[in-house]
């Protein structure tokens, strides 16, 4: 029997909102709510076990993740998120967590309260997010005022922006905005593989096909619709270029009104409250490494990150990749799946899939918050199997950051204990990347680059290059000019000789 200390997921909801007038939508705390009322009443008891949910925990929304808040956020924000949530649910926890930014945040905060729970500290906790995007957006375009702001007395433990995911000069030079920064790893990969743009779209869209399918059948999904590989590799107007070589549905889609919830406890204390042991579900590993700045890392086709931190968390599972019955990939571009995969040892076309959702996307991208889906369809998946084991990989950042998570409905016995990180970081950031210059000069060649759009036509080019035979790096852009632009985007540029040079505006590069 485990330890009644053992720490384990006995609810998980979600809840998705669509078609309804911004007026009539919900508000993030109020998706988040929904979520969490769901995964309250999944745990099988009376929905007042409400009342003794002492930690409630909010993954950071979109609209409090920018330094400067965009205008379609111009609503007003709740001032204590998870007393927001709380207060609609009818709880009043003596903790209340607002997480930092990142996607790996859901993952993260389950290791943090199990921990927490195995320790005596936490007693029943509510883990929540959710995103209303899709009416903000909505409501901006329709002239319509909502109100969203909202006092909620009482603590709070905001964790703030987190640590920095992007250097002032990557900023600078457009490296540290996602849709930006994920070509440049794709570019990499493609080089890799030795494919050219066309090739590699349709290698993308084999790989990203079987996840719209699962998407299809996903109630919770926000889009969800079906789509063969070709018609995700077709550039069209309807699927016109992003940042090359992604075209619009490669890329995760955050304009969704989305929530995920989950209820976590002791073993103890569900069988002093009579919860269904069919029920309950174990994180039997998970851990957590951070890469470094992205001009910093050894490459762009891999992650020493996610290579350490999920042979951690399989270690202690005493499990393997082979072991998983369900697994799920942070998905919110190509790049992220491939390198995930490719440093898992999991083959493109595994037969068990690499979603259970459908992925940022298909089934949509809630800002933060998509693993806290991911981890409650795989509650779900494993009761539906009992004894199996499911993967969830969770991913913040530019490939920065990484959780990983080993679940099963079979028990984990013994006194239960998170690794300590500092080995998995340590052996992160003891890997040398090249030398790097802000200022560099002279002739270079590319390591990765993109070509960034704007409704069909590049705007933008970024690249990553190293000078001469000292290889040392730099990131650039080239020249902001219409046929220099299109040269960029419809020539082959990995490898590609030019000259660099250091200006007032920023560093330059230039082909040839």
């Amino acid at each position: 029997m485990p330890e009644d200390s053992t720490p384990i997921i006995v609810g998980a909801g979600q809840y998705m909102e669509r078609d309804l007038p911004p007026q009539q939508a919900q508000p993030p705390m109020g998706i988040a709510a929904n979520a969490a009322a769901a995964a309250i009443r999944d745990t099988g008891c009376d929905y007042s076990i409400v009342r003794m949910i002492d930690t409630v925990a909010l993954v950071r929304i979109v609209q409090d993740s920018r330094n400067r808040p965009r205008d379609d956020f111009a609503f007003g924000r709740a001032e204590n998120p998870p007393r927001a949530v709380a207060r609609r649910i009818g709880a009043n926890p003596a903790h209340a967590i607002y997480g930092c930014i990142g996607g790996d945040t859901p993952q993260t905060l389950v290791g943090e309260i199990a921990q927490a729970i195995a320790d005596g500290e936490i007693g029943m906790a509510l883990l929540a997010g959710g995103e209303a995007i899709y009416s903000a957006r909505a409501a901006r375009r329709a002239g319509v005022d909502l109100n969203w702001q909202e006092e909620s007395p009482g603590s709070l433990d905001d964790r703030g922006m987190g640590v920095p995911l992007s250097s002032r000069h990557e900023m600078a030079h457009g490296i540290g905005i996602p849709v930006q920064t994920y070509p440049l790893f794709e570019n990499a990969i493609r080089a890799q593989l030795g494919n050219s743009v066309d090739e590699h779209l349709h290698y993308m869209g084999a790989l990203m096909a079987p996840f719209t399918g699962v998407a299809s059948s996903n109630p919770h999904a926000f889009y969800g619709k079906r789509r063969e590989a070709a018609e995700l590799a077709a550039v069209d107007e309807d699927n016109r270029f992003i940042c090359l070589p992604y075209p619009k549905l490669m890329n995760a889609r955050d304009s969704v009104n989305q929530g995920a919830a989950l209820v976590m406890t002791s073993a103890g204390k569900a069988r002093e409250l009579g919860i269904d042991r069919r029920r309950w579900v174990y994180l039997h590993g998970c851990a957590e490494a951070r890469e470094k700045l992205v001009s910093e890392r050894a490459d762009y086709h891999s992650s020493p990150a996610i290579r350490t931190n999920a042979s951690t968390a399989f270690d202690m599972a005493g499990k393997t990749v082979a072991d998983m019955d369900f697994i799920d990939l942070y998905s919110c571009f190509p790049s992220a799946v491939e390198i995930a995969r490719k440093e898992l040892g999991l083959a493109g076309d595994d037969p068990r899939g690499l979603t259970v959702t459908g992925g940022l996307p298909f089934f949509g991208g809630p800002g933060n918050n998509y693993s806290m889906h991911a981890i409650a369809t795989m509650v779900s998946l494993l009761r539906a199997k009992p004894g199996s084991f499911g993967l969830v990989t969770a991913n913040g950042g530019l490939l920065s950051k990484h959780a990983t998570g080993i679940y099963s409905t079979a028990p984990c016995f013994g006194k239960w204990a998170k690794p300590n990180p500092d080995a998995d970081q340590a052996a992160v950031d003891s890997l040398a990347g090249p030398d790097f210059t802000e200022r560099p000069e002279g002739r270079a060649k590319v390591e990765t680059y993109t070509v960034c759009y704007r409704r069909g036509v590049p705007v933008m080019g970024i690249v990553i290059g190293r000078l001469g035979a000292a290889g040392r790096r730099f990131v650039a852009n080239t020249p902001a000019e219409e046929t220099s632009l299109a040269r960029l985007a419809a020539e082959e540029q990995m490898g590609r000789a030019g000259t660099v040079e250091t200006t007032p505006q920023g560093n330059v590069f230039v082909p040839g």
